[in-house]
């Protein structure tokens, strides 16, 4: 399966900015198997950021997991005040807390403008932007998360052989 459509200005990437190795990520934040993921994506990142580019969007699985939207919606009201990726990992870093609460305290905690996010975490493009990203993964063929690509394609492993891979094609 291949990634459509192609990463653009509307990610949230962190890494390389034109990257010979780009990974996609359609993670859901209550998911205990992206909570796994979370720390192996961070070491291939401290590892080979300045080589990579690597793209976090957003995969809730809702009826599964009663915070991943809320969480999905705070990240991407974080991201407004350009805080996307401390929210990202905030929120992994604290998984086994996630309830609606908690994540406004991780919004304090992160001296994001509360009467800022308080108007953004209800505005319709901050919805329309997970659903995107959700149906661009139901476009790519994304059936669970975390699901990964490498370079516009579907990676069949788990993100410890990513991170082998990583490990043998990164020089």
């Amino acid at each position: 399966m291949s990634l459509k459509p192609a990463v653009s200005t509307t990610d949230h990437t962190q890494g390389k900015k034109d990257a010979d190795i780009v990974i996609v990520e359609y993670g859901d934040y209550q998911c205990p198997y992206c909570g796994a993921a979370y720390p192996v994506l961070k070491e291939i990142m401290n590892k080979y950021g300045k080589q990579i580019q690597f793209v976090f969007r957003n995969f809730p699985l809702s009826e599964m997991h009663q915070y991943a939207r809320p969480a999905a919606i705070v990240a991407e009201a974080a991201a407004l005040q350009g805080k996307f990726w401390e929210m990202h990992d905030a929120i992994y870093e604290n998984q086994q807390y996630l309830s609606e609460p908690f994540l406004l305290e991780l919004a304090e905690k992160l001296e994001i403008d509360s009467q800022q996010f308080n108007t953004d975490i209800k505005k319709p493009e901050v919805a329309a932007k997970i659903d995107s990203d959700f149906e661009s993964g139901i476009m790519s063929g994304v059936n669970g998360t975390p699901s990964l690509f490498v370079n516009g394609r579907k990676f069949n492993g788990g993100p410890e052989d990513l991170l082998q891979l990583m490990s043998e094609i990164v020089k």
